[in-house]
């Protein structure tokens, strides 16, 4: 075997990289973590579901492994510093979910804003007409200025909104913000002005909690929020509290980590909390990209040099923007 897939990719992309090397498709071994490891000894190149971790254990039953990739974004459950030891190239399809995304976030900001619809779309014909806003004239806080961020300020801003943004790794001068016709405030500013709050903070283990007690005193009442962070950046008390006494009146948040809204927390009964199950990147149109991107880059490491005859030199050549490749140093 010298590819494995755990994860599925659209079928031309699977067929281009199965005329070119030998692929098995064994998604059922990513529940199986002690039979994966019984057939890693000879994989050279691995496609990975999101939630399975590599860890210096699983490098350990994969001594001819050069390349790790996956469909999505996030590294948190990827140990960088033992992939770069074992000389294992890590591949993610970060910047073929950005649209898929932007317009996921465009899409729950005008289903809060005209709630009526979902009623309607939950099959209630006899749903009572509620009383809705309009985007245009609206302030929009971007809360993150990732990639994302950007293709949709593109989207609000035909639309009539007013752009404001933060982001606590972005400088309040740095060009970006003028480029993209954001206005950049401070994030009490952020949360004082803005009708509605879309996070896509490119999340750190820094950022645990970054959304809390302190920052949510500064909501502007009946703010709508959504989201595609990890859930981890919210202190789930504090938004319990904040979607409770009407700060925030309504919130969708696109996946979220396990124990954030689970039974017997704050978040369980919150009836004007919305999660749903990553959709975001559940495009097929970014799935195509995705598995184009993968399959490329899993040929290209798989027909280069070994990594001990200067491949390292070509892996840290710089990739499209967006693009997640993680090198060996």
């Amino acid at each position: 075997m010298e590819i494995l897939l755990l994860e599925r990719l659209v079928p031309e992309a699977q067929a281009w990289l199965e005329a070119r090397h030998h692929v098995e498709v064994r998604p059922e071994l990513g529940q199986d973590p002690a039979a994966l490891r019984k057939v890693l000894y000879n994989v050279q190149g691995i496609v990975l579901p999101r939630k399975l971790p590599i860890t210096r254990e699983f490098l350990d039953f994969a001594p001819v492994l050069r390349v790790a990739a996956r469909l999505h974004a996030g590294t948190d459950n990827t140990d960088l510093e033992a992939c770069r030891e074992h000389k294992v190239r890590v591949v993610q399809a970060v910047s073929a979910h950005v649209r898929s995304n932007a317009e996921f976030l465009l899409a729950s900001l005008m289903l809060l804003f005209r709630r009526g619809i979902a009623a309607s779309l939950n099959g209630d014909r006899q749903a009572q007409a509620t009383m809705g806003r309009e985007m245009h004239g609206a302030t929009i806080g971007l809360l993150g200025i990732a990639p994302t961020a950007h293709t949709l300020a593109g989207m609000l801003e035909p639309l009539g909104a007013k752009l404001i943004g933060y982001d606590p790794a972005v400088h309040h001068t740095a060009p970006i913000w003028e480029r993209l016709g954001i206005q950049a405030v401070s994030l009490q500013d952020l949360l004082a002005w803005s009708d509605a709050v879309s996070v896509q903070v490119l999340y750190g283990s820094r950022y645990q909690h970054f959304i809390n007690d302190k920052v949510l005193a500064h909501c502007r009442p009946g703010q709508l929020w959504v989201g595609i962070s990890r859930s981890d950046l919210i202190e789930p008390n504090a938004f319990a509290a904040a979607l409770s006494d009407g700060r925030i009146e309504a919130a969708v948040l696109d996946g979220t980590d396990v124990g954030f809204a689970s039974r017997g927390t704050p978040l369980h009964d919150a009836r004007n909390l919305h999660i749903t199950p990553r959709l975001g990147a559940m495009t097929r149109e970014s799935r195509v990209r995705a598995s184009w991107y993968v399959v490329q880059r899993l040929h290209e490491t798989l027909t280069s040099p070994p990594p001990n005859s200067g491949f390292d030199q070509l892996l840290s050549a710089p990739m499209g923007l967006g693009d997640s490749d993680f090198a060996p140093r």
